[in-house]
This record gives C-alpha cells, structure tokens and sequence, in this order.
C-alpha cells in the first residue's frame, strides 16, 4: 500500500464501518451542467468497465490521508516501521552515496515523515521538492517542516507524479538531484506501469539517483494481517473512496452495501484490496446507473511485492544502475540506491 499518489491500475471479508465527515468539510458537489473532475471522469468509467475498478491514486483526499497516517502506526502493518527502522540505521550509508547538497525530489510524499530521516543524514542538502496529488495536505506538511528546518528550501507541489511534470531548474551550487520514493508504492504500479514509472524517473535524474523502498515477499499470514488489521482502519481507509465520490460527485454509494475485502494472490505475488457489494444493489453517478449483484466488486488497489534481485533487474531495465541495498533483520523491507 501507499501513496498518496498511485498511478491508475488500479484483502478475507472485512466490515468497516465508515466515520462521518461534517458537511462542511465536503466538497461542493458538481452541478449537471458543470463538466466532470478527473476523478468523477474516472469512477465513472470505472464503474463501466468489467471488471470494475478505480486507482488507489483517488484514496488521497484530506480525509484519506489521515487515515492511510493511522494504518501507518497499526501493529500489523509493519512496512512503515521497518522501513524507518533501515532509514535511521543506514542513514549514514545512505547519505555517502547521494552525496553533499543534494536536492531531493520525493514523489507521494504524503506527510513528509521518512524524509526527515534522510534530512538529518544529508550534508547540506540543498532543496526538497515534494510532489502529493494531496494538495491539502501537503501543504500543511510542507510548512510543519519548513519550521523545523528553517535553512533548508522547501518547494511542495501539488500534482499527479505519474503524469509529465516539469521540475524547477536545479539551484546554483546544488549537487545531485535524487529521486525519493519510499513506503514501496511502486507495487501499487501494474509491472509495466512500474517499469514505465522508472524510466520516466532516470531520465529525470540523471546523473543523481533513486533510492526507493520496496516491501518483500514473505509469509502470507503476516500479509494477509497487515492488510486486514484488527481495528479496520484499512477498510476505514478503502471504504472512503466510496464517501470521497459521494461528496465530490453527488453519487449515492451506500457505505454500508459494500464490505473491504484483501488477499494475497501469491502466483502474481502481490496484495489485491476491493470494495464488495454485500447484496444486489444500484448506484447513480452522474445520471448514469450502475447495478451491482451480491458479491460483485471495485478494484482499489494492488500491492506488489518483490524479491531484491526482482526489484534489481527492474531497474536495470529501466535505465538505473543498481548499487547498494538495505534490508531489516527479517528480510521483510528493502531500501535500494539506484544510480541514473
């Protein structure tokens, strides 16, 4: 799982049940003659696809956000604190291979937490540049560490990372432009999504680097829990998508209608989360209606996971030169610097 900011491709049943948002906080709805958000362009052919799905990228509003912040800090889901856990320790390391004033790009960098790590190992880096299709909640992020290094240029913006973008020219006197893409979000990527994803990224950094962190294959027990977690904020969080349209589109999802579902498809090494339909039902979005049967669902969100010679042949193909790699104890996590 994660980012804030998953390109489209888009775990046993379980219930969540969904906290109510204040109507003051929701978007307006749009008007019938007002043309559709990306978004509602994209859940509306979601809907009318078979199968059904739409991409984890539209997890991500302010509420979203929030949410995917609290399944960072459950016990079963581990990748966020051992991926934290390889950040501090190799720190260090890590830093000796990007290099003095560095600028660092972070794509999805959701509430700019594991940077700080890197911040503090850095030696004076020059200027963060980090890109959340979250408008909201980046900037509030962005300023949070602004405060907390005063010497450092901070420049969030705003924008869907898997789509072109223009970065700011690097600053006089900078070093390396490296690339930051932590929390494995490169396994919400189809493969040849992934593979795409890397390529754009080394013609960027060229002549800087990547260091990316990726989640491993492992038991599925301890997969199936992380995605499944006893509180249900997983379902909380997948279940907000359905809220998120009824806000912003005027839909009439019945949050109660549809359960969070996750499985680990081990052939395809990989986590698959859907939104099920618990009877037969409809919904309208857009004047348009969509008949569910019992049991029918919306594809959220893949999770790959990868093997580290897997991960290092990848990159490879896509243009980068691997170079060294980190792991937790349990080879559970691995943290990669791919030279571009």
């Amino acid at each position: 799982m994660r980012n804030p900011n998953t390109s489209p491709s888009s775990l046993s049943f379980v219930s969540a049940k969904p906290q109510q948002q204040k109507p003051s906080q929701s978007p307006r709805a749009p008007s019938a003659s007002e043309p559709l958000s990306e978004f509602g362009r994209e859940m509306q052919a979601g809907l009318a696809r078979t199968p059904r799905s739409i991409s984890p990228k539209f997890f991500y509003d302010a509420a979203g956000s929030q949410l995917f912040d609290r399944i960072c800090e459950l016990p079963e889901y581990y990748p966020t604190r051992t991926e934290l856990r390889i950040l501090g320790e190799c720190a260090g390391e890590i830093a000796g291979q990007i290099g003095p004033n560095a600028e660092i790009v972070e794509f999805g960098a959701g509430s700019l937490t594991k940077v700080r790590l890197l911040l503090d190992a850095l030696e004076t880096p020059k200027r963060y540049l980090p890109i959340d299709i979250s408008g909201e909640h980046l900037e509030a992020a962005a300023e949070r560490l602004k405060a907390d290094y005063p010497k450092l240029v901070v420049q969030p913006i705003a924008a869907d990372y898997t789509m072109p973008l223009v970065l700011p020219a690097p600053m006089v006197g900078a070093g390396r432009r490296v690339g930051f893409f932590p929390g494995s979000t490169i396994g919400n990527f189809e493969p040849e999504e992934a593979l795409a994803f890397l390529q754009l990224a080394a013609r960027m950094l060229r002549g800087g680097g990547l260091l990316i962190g990726v989640d491993l294959v492992k038991d599925p027990g301890r997969l199936h829990a992380a995605y499944n977690d006893a509180q249900g904020v997983t379902g909380e969080f997948n279940l907000n998508l359905l809220r998120r349209a009824n806000a912003e589109l005027d839909a009439d999802f019945d949050l109660d209608g549809f359960a969070h579902a996750a499985f680990y498809n081990a052939p395809r090494q990989r986590i698959e989360m859907h939104l099920v339909s618990r009877r037969a039902q409809s919904v309208f979005l857009n004047g348009e209606r969509f008949g569910f049967e019992e049991g029918e669902t919306i594809h959220t969100e893949y999770s790959h996971k990868f093997t580290v010679e897997g991960l290092r042949a990848l990159a490879v193909r896509a243009g980068f030169r691997p170079r060294a790699v980190w792991t937790d104890p349990e080879r559970l996590f691995s943290v990669h610097w791919l030279a571009a």
